[in-house]
């Protein structure tokens, strides 16, 4: 699902991926290395945000691992998710 929007200058695209547990963070990090993402929100099966996480250009390597870690435990206890990444287009 794509949806455009302006937020000031910048638009920005989402794009909705439903994963089981195994596949969530492998599909994270393939996300984050294409770039160009403002933020990756994780929904559960009823569509409430579980967790959103805000990315910043400099947020790569070190700094992301703690929240990878995060991501991996709750793709171990989940079954299924919904992720949403928010894309800025240019």
């Amino acid at each position: 699902m794509d949806e455009e929007t302006k937020a000031g200058a910048e638009k920005t695209r989402t794009e909705e991926f439903k994963l089981a547990g195994g596949e969530i963070l492998t599909k994270i990090k393939e996300i984050i290395r294409e770039g160009n993402i403002r933020r990756i929100i994780l929904k559960d099966e009823q569509g409430k945000t579980f967790m959103e996480i805000p990315l910043t250009v400099g947020i790569v390597g070190a700094a992301f691992m703690p929240v990878l870690a995060a991501i991996g435990t709750i793709a171990a206890l989940v079954s299924k998710l919904t992720i949403v990444v928010e894309k800025i287009e240019s």
